[in-house]
Parts: C-alpha cells; structure tokens; sequence
C-alpha cells in the first residue's frame, strides 16, 4: 500500500474517546486523517489487561490498513496516586514512596516493572515521572505524585525512572515541565503563577527536568502555569510561550524530543471558543503534540480551526515538517520496541516488587509512646479507623482504592474491626466514632491529608482523647504528623494494599521501618 500523504495537523494531535473498543468516529478519523495517537483512561477505555489490549491492538490495526505509521498510545502510569490502568496491573505505590526509599536501583527496576507491563498492554507512551518538586504540600494537585522536595534525589530518581521504563520500550514523559510545585491554584481550574526569580528556578525548580532530559527521556510535557522569571508576564501559562518551549527548552536545556501540551480542556488553558487561540499560540511557541480530550465537537473545532491558521500563514511549514518529523521518529521507536506478553502483567516478580517498595518506603516518624513493636494478648481489641479514599484532584485515582487497613492488621491479629469514616467526617460521625472506639485496647488510626482536612485533623484529636493507645499513619502525604498529638507515627505514602500490608508487617515486628522523610516537615 502506498503511504498517504503526511497530515501535518492530525499528526500533531493525542486524542481521546470514550469506550472499550474503538468507536466508529475514531476508526473513521484514523481512515481519512491523520493523528499521533490517543491518550487512554481507566474511567473511560479500561476494564482488564485483555480487553485493553484488544483495544490498543485494534487501533493499531486501524492505522495499519490506512496506511499511516503506528500510533502513540498514551496512559498517567504513574503509580500511586495516579494509576490510568487499574486492577490487574501492578499497582506501585508511586513517587513519593521511591523518594523515602531513596534508591534509584529501586526506581529503575520498577521504572523496567511499570514499563513492561504498559508494553505487554499495549502502551508505548506513559505520562510521567512527575518532577515538580514538593516544596509545597498545600499545592491542590501534586501530592505524593512528586518524588521529594529535594531537587537532586527528584532527578536521581526521576532519571532512573526514565531509564527503567524506556529500556522496557516505553517512552517517558517529564511533567509539568519546567516544574509546577510550588503552584497554590490547580491548573484544572485556574492559571497558577511560579513566582519565582530565575536564580532560584534553577537551582530547584528546573535541577530535575536537567536530570530527567540528560536521562534521554523521549518526551516533555508543558505545565499551564504562568512563569514570568522566562516570559516577563503573568498573562499567559507557559505553555503557549515560545520563550519557555523553545528559547528554553530546546536551546537552553537541549531537549530534542517531542514536546506535548499538557490535556487542553483545563482551566488555565482558554476554554470555548477562544481555545484555538491558546492551541495556535502553543504550536507557534514551539509545541508538537496538542493533549485534547474527549469531546469530539472540541476535536473537530480544534483540527478545523489548526488547519485553517495553517492556510493563513498563522503557523509556518517549516515548524510543522520539523515538529511531524519528531512525532514520527517517536512512532517509529516505540513500533521497534519488542511487545512481551500479557503473562508479565503483575506476575510474581512484579508483585515481590511491589512489596519491597511498599516495605523499604516504610518511614517510622516517631515512637515516643514505645508502642513498637506492637506485643498484644490474643483476646486484645484494635480498631483500625481510616477515611473513605476520595480523589482529592482531578489528577487522581485514589477513589477506586478499598479500604484495606483492618484487612491487613488481621494478618497478624484476628480481633480487629474496621471503621471507615467519611473523608471529612461530621461532628455527629466523629461523636459516635470517639464513643465507639474508647472501649478498645488499640487504636490504629490512618489519615489522609489531615494537615488540609480540618475534619479528619478533628477526629483524629477526638480519638487520641479517649486515652486509648494509638498508632497513627499517614496514609498520603506525611505532613499530618504535624496536626494531632502523634507519639507513634508512621508514613506509608500510599493507600494501596502492599502499602497496608507493609504497615501491619512493621507494626507487629516482621521488620524496622528504614524509609525517610523525603520532605521537610
């Protein structure tokens, strides 16, 4: 078959769609246009590890039979907080936890995991690692996603990360570059501002981006935050900023990948109709991919409104011979890379991974009541009380995670009950919680994000009030320590159930916590 001939806006554009198999429009498009690829969500494309490889494998086919090179397909792997493929996939705890392990051997071996899993899928394109820094725990959309707040152990472990998942054929994504964590608004909703002059941007902020992108990592995905130390001006994210995507980004940090946008329909970005305004200005500051997501009116506007700035002169051929020349190398990597099969997905050497992970991140804060190791009578009570998990951003999957902390303490002891409160309880739950629980020879508390949750921070006064003896954990990030009176203090910086199961084995002895705080408290 005779190739068509090169689309140069479909070829700059990461779509979305809703559905288990491709849907009709989307199998059209891919017949009579081009595109890069798709970008696939757990909520909208995912059910098991087969059924999402029949899709990827469907869209593959789809732009073989019309002749186009293979596409990019794209998923937020990145463990933890944000897992885009759900049950059946390993499920590592993510960032934050390899920061308190602090070893990038670790990272790149669960980098080598994560990627071998994605590719048996059919995934060749993972959004992450993320390396904006956590020197901001109140930054509404970052959380345990960061690896520390330490710029140098960020890039140590980011850039083993990169190399873990693209030695397994999976192209890795720098994000939100040139780094987002001080941010105070979400980039879902508003356009946050780094205020930061250009001295210390270097010296934090951009330190791990130079890690990541000296890594060889494939890929740099744009933060909608304005960035006036680069640009002069608070108006605009940095995104749609040629100073910062290409003056910075290519001259002064060398990165000769591909650039893609950040998804387009958030609230930094200029919405409605006024977004094509926002898409043409990110193409001419230098951007490749544009990230659009499901509405299929606003990706139609979207390629209409490119083309046509095209025949206007708006964007000039040389960038787009350019810009599609990158795309397509990519492609043409990650269709070289080997495809393992399903039978890698959370095989045994996965799962002891996984819970090496959860273990070696395991970080005692303080046990200044000597309650540990736990040596309880068999006939002891432990009420083991958590919040229902609740996604805190839009970047967030934590609500598919079930609360598992009874689960796991019963390993070790039988007489446990679960009580899973609201996330922000009401005084009345807290009341009759505080009244239930006092009759109990243990309390094992969890929290999550207590230090931004006046409700959780007041129960968890309540409950240490009674007198009974308490452990307390931090379930996400590991500030909560700071918001009630914990004399035992542990952070797992994940809710998933290796996470749990690491807790319980430390609490009752198995083995000593060794993970650090990898933020200042």
């Amino acid at each position: 078959m005779s190739q068509p001939p090169i689309d140069f806006i479909g070829d700059k554009l990461m779509l979305a769609f809703e559905g288990r198999q491709p849907p009709g429009r989307i199998l059209d498009w891919i017949a009579t246009r081009g595109v890069a690829g798709f970008t696939l969500f757990r909520e909208h494309n995912y059910d098991d590890p087969a059924q999402f490889r029949a899709l990827t494998d469907a869209l593959q086919a789809a732009a073989r039979a019309a002749g186009h090179p293979p596409l990019l397909i794209a998923v937020d792997q990145e463990g933890g907080q944000l897992t885009a493929l759900g049950a059946g996939l390993t499920q590592f705890a993510g960032n934050m936890a390899l920061g308190a392990a602090g070893d990038p051997a670790l990272a790149r071996r669960v980098g080598r995991a994560m990627g071998r899993e994605l590719a048996a899928v059919g995934a060749n394109v993972n959004y992450g690692p993320v390396l904006d820094l956590a020197t901001n725990p109140n930054n509404p959309s970052l959380g345990i996603r960061a690896f520390s707040d330490d710029p140098a152990l960020a890039g140590a472990l980011g850039a083993a990360l990169v190399d873990g998942l693209q030695a397994s054929g999976v192209a890795a994504t720098l994000k939100h570059f040139p780094g987002k964590g001080e941010a105070a608004v979400d980039s879902h909703f508003g356009l946050p501002v780094i205020a930061h002059d250009r001295a210390r941007l270097e010296r934090v902020e951009f330190a791990p981006f130079r890690a990541g992108v000296a890594a060889g990592a494939k890929l740099l995905m744009t933060g909608h935050f304005a960035l006036p130390a680069l640009t002069g001006t608070t108006a605009y994210p940095a995104t749609v900023a040629r100073a910062v995507m290409t003056d910075f980004a290519r001259g002064d940090m060398g990165f000769q990948g591909v650039i893609i946008t950040d998804a387009l329909d958030m609230g930094a970005i200029t919405q409605g109709a006024g977004q094509i305004i926002d898409v043409i200005a990110a193409v001419r500051a230098g951007v490749d991919l544009m990230l659009i997501m499901l509405d299929a009116d606003t990706q139609e506007r979207l390629y209409a409104g490119l083309a046509l700035a095209r025949s206007r002169e708006l964007i000039d051929d040389s960038h787009l011979h350019a810009s599609v020349g990158r795309i397509r190398a990519l492609r043409e990597w990650a269709a070289a890379q080997p495809q393992p099969g399903l039978d890698v997905v959370n095989c045994a050497e996965h799962r002891a991974l996984e819970a090496e992970l959860a273990r070696r991140a395991l970080t005692l804060v303080r046990d200044e009541a000597g309650l540990l190791p736990l040596r309880l009578p068999a006939d002891a009570r432990v009420a083991a009380v958590m919040p229902q998990p609740a996604n805190l951003t839009p970047a967030d999957t934590s609500a598919f995670v079930v609360p598992a902390l009874a689960d796991a303490l019963r390993a070790y002891h039988p007489r446990v009950d679960e009580f899973v409160t609201a996330h922000r309880p009401d005084d009345a739950e807290i009341a009759a919680l505080r009244e239930r629980v006092s009759g109990y020879d243990l309390l094992v508390l969890g929290t999550i994000n207590a230090f931004a949750q006046p409700q959780q921070a007041a129960l968890a006064h309540e409950l240490l009030a009674t007198g009974v003896p308490a452990v307390t954990v931090s379930l996400r990030l590991p500030h909560d320590a700071a918001v009630y009176p914990a004399r035992t203090h542990l952070a797992t910086y994940s809710l998933h159930r290796p996470s749990l199961d690491a807790l319980a084995g430390a609490l009752f002895g198995d083995f000593a916590p060794t993970g650090r705080l990898p933020v200042k408290m």
